[in-house]
This record gives C-alpha cells, structure tokens and sequence, in this order.
C-alpha cells in the first residue's frame, strides 16, 4: 500500500498519526510562544545545505492563506489572434512586471558573467525568463528564488535551442545525444576520475549552455533539499531522452506519428519546470508524496497540457525549420491529412480535456492531508495558467 492510501484510508494507525501531525490548521492573528508552526516538513532528512531548514525546522514560509484563498475557476481564454477556440485553462494568478524586471535584471546579470554576447544578453531580456517565472511561481516573492527557476530555465531552453531545434544556432540531431551526456555531468557533477576527467572540466568550462546548467544547478542546490536537486536533474535527464527520439527522426527523416510524439513528448514537458515549485517557494513535498501514481499523473497532465500550448504557439516557427521540427499540431495535420487549422482544434480540444481530467484529480487528491502536498498542486495549477499568459504575450511566439 502506498503512503498516498494510508493518507487517504482515515484514522488508523499510522494514517492517524500523519493526518493529526500534518493536518492544515488555522493561522492565529498572534501566534503563541510555543505554537507549533502550521507546516512542516515531511519525511525530508538532515543536511546542511545553506538556507534550507533541517529536521523539525519549518519548511514552509508561506502566508497559509496562499493556500486556502479562493482561486478563479479555470476559463476558456482567447490565444493567438483569436482564430481558433479558446484554450480551458486558469487565469494568471499575478502579474506583477516590476517583480518580473527584477527577476529579468538579476538574470541577466547572470548571464553576463557567465560570458553571454551583448547580442545574447538582448535576445535574453527579450525572452522574458523573468515575466516566465513570475506567473508560474505564484507561491514565491523573493528575487533570489525565483532567479533559480529563471536560470535553470534559461538554461533548458538554451540546450534546446542550441542542441536540440534551432538549425541556425547549431543544432544537429547526429551531434545531441554526446552533447546531452556532457550537459548531465554538468547538472550532476562525476568523481574525479583524474587524467580523465581534466577534458571533461576543460568542455564544461568552455561551452556556454553547460557553464549556465552547472551555474544555475549550483543556484538551486542552496535553496533545495538533496532530494529536491536530484528531482531536477532526472526530470532533465528524461526528457533529453525524448530530445534523442526526435533527433533520430529528423536525421533519419521519418518523422512520427502523433500518438509516437506525443508518447515522446510526455517526458519532455514543463513538468520538469514543475519540479522546481517546491523548492522555489521554500517547502518541500515529500518524495513518496511526490512520486506517487496519483500526483504524477495530475503533474504529468499539467505538464502536457502546458507543452500543447506551446505546440500551438510554435507551429509556423516549427514549420519553418529547414529540419521541420515535430509539433503535435503538424504530426496530426500529417497522420489525417488535414489542414493545419483542423489538426489546431483537434490539438486544442486534447489540452482541454488534460486540463479537466487534471482538475478531477486535483479534487481527489483533496483528501490526503499533507498541505505540502496541497500547496504543490495549488503550485501546479497557478503553473498553467501563468505559462498561458506568458505564451499568449511573449514576442518568441510572435
């Protein structure tokens, strides 16, 4: 039986106690000198990582009305130019562009001392990282958090530019799969093999994408549990798997068919942005929590749900590859042989059931009474809703 099942069978014996320990409790308006704080940290270990609470410390540092205000229903939102149906998905949760300048600023600033061209630095403020994380990162106010979702987004987006998609900036599906092995070592780093490792330190000192990976990994480590950095990296590391498959059909040009893609696509989708929303608004879900059937699958549809819309956004950048690149919006114009506007509604209508089925299980998880756990799924929610916002208003997509 998993923890998630003895969560949710009710008051017996180990349940009991996890239900009375974690329960969510009312905020008092003056807290008592010895009240237990309302949130903490379930089944993390000791460590000493600067800024991270240890054993029994609170891990939460977050208002508990974050978590049980109201929340705005999920909407069916114009896109684009309006030509196709609208997208099912939840509002933004916030804008705030001066947070999202700050952010901007500081990433930046990051960038440049990481060896970015000015013509890079440009392309970057334009890019708006910072307005990215600053609507999908709700639950956090601090610059220096959310610079870490910042870069290590920067950095994925990078690798896939660079490594992955964009002919002109590079990319070459035969050179990926040895360019995506260098990028694991620098986001987890290898035992000192000596001689052997003297070429490895050399690449990942000299290539750009690799310096911002093994910079930005080091930002998170500081603000994540251990479980936490390594959550990260295996995300990644699953979804440049997926980068793989789609290097092998642009070499090979037999491009897949959609349900091929989108078996690829669903382990390369903003969930791995998602793994970071824990870390970023300073709690920690625990990893049997996190890794439950149930709540991956919730994530997993989010996740997807988001990277369709970016499909649909994508489409004539895509399409315009000298190597087309595979969008689930063009691999089923090419499956039915359909216009790409009909192959745009049937894409629209499978992100808007993920999102539906996504907040049946939003309410089921409900039950369990971890708010750790709540306040991810709250995380996860407001996650697609911002990335909506920033799609729908971002000049990349334009």
């Amino acid at each position: 039986m998993t923890s998630l099942d003895n969560d949710l069978r009710g008051p017996n014996g180990l349940g009991t106690q996890l239900a009375k320990r974690f329960a969510p409790v009312p905020a008092p308006e003056s807290p008592a000198p010895d009240a237990k704080p309302p949130f903490s940290e379930l089944g993390a270990t000791d460590h000493c990582t600067p800024g991270v609470p240890r054993l029994g410390e609170s891990a939460l540092r977050l208002p508990i009305r974050r978590l049980t205000a109201d929340v705005e229903p999920c909407q069916l939102l114009e896109w684009g130019d309006g030509s196709a149906s609208p997208l099912y998905c939840p509002p933004a949760a916030r804008i705030d562009d001066g947070l999202a300048e700050e952010i901007d600023d500081r990433l930046v600033a990051w960038a440049e001392g990481l060896g970015f061209t000015d013509e890079e630095l440009e392309k970057l403020r334009k890019t708006g990282y910072g307005r990215l994380v600053m609507l999908t990162h709700t639950d956090s106010d601090d610059p220096d958090h959310l610079l870490v979702a910042a870069q290590m987004n920067t950095a994925w987006w990078m690798a896939d530019d660079y490594y992955a998609d964009d002919s002109a900036l590079g990319a070459d599906p035969t050179r990926l799969p040895q360019r995506l092995t260098l990028a694991m070592a620098a986001l987890d780093p290898l035992p000192d093999a000596g001689e052997f490792s003297e070429p490895l330190d050399a690449v990942l000192r000299e290539d750009k994408v690799l310096r911002a990976f093994g910079s930005a990994i080091a930002h998170l480590r500081k603000h994540a549990t251990p479980d936490q950095v390594q959550r990260a990296c295996y995300a990644t590391f699953s979804m440049f798997v997926s980068w793989t498959a789609y290097a092998a059909w642009r070499h090979t040009d037999e491009m897949p068919t959609a349900w091929e893609y989108l078996a690829a696509r669903q382990h390369d989708t903003f969930y791995t942005s998602m793994t970071l929303i824990d870390p970023v608004a300073g709690f920690a879900v625990p990893a049997n929590l996190f890794y439950d059937e149930r709540v991956r699958r919730a994530a997993f549809q989010a996740g997807t749900a988001c990277v369709l819309v970016n499909d649909l956004f994508s489409v004539k950048k895509d399409a315009a590859d000298e190597v087309p690149v595979a969008n689930m919006v063009l691999q089923i114009a090419a499956d039915r042989g359909c216009s790409v506007e009909q192959a745009v509604e049937i894409t629209v209508d499978l992100h808007n059931r993920m999102v539906r089925d996504f907040e049946e299980g939003q309410r089921a998880l409900k039950a369990v009474p971890s708010p750790e756990l709540q306040m991810f799924l709250h995380g996860v929610r407001n996650w697609m809703g911002g990335s909506f916002e920033w799609h729908n208003t971002n000049p990349r997509y334009r």
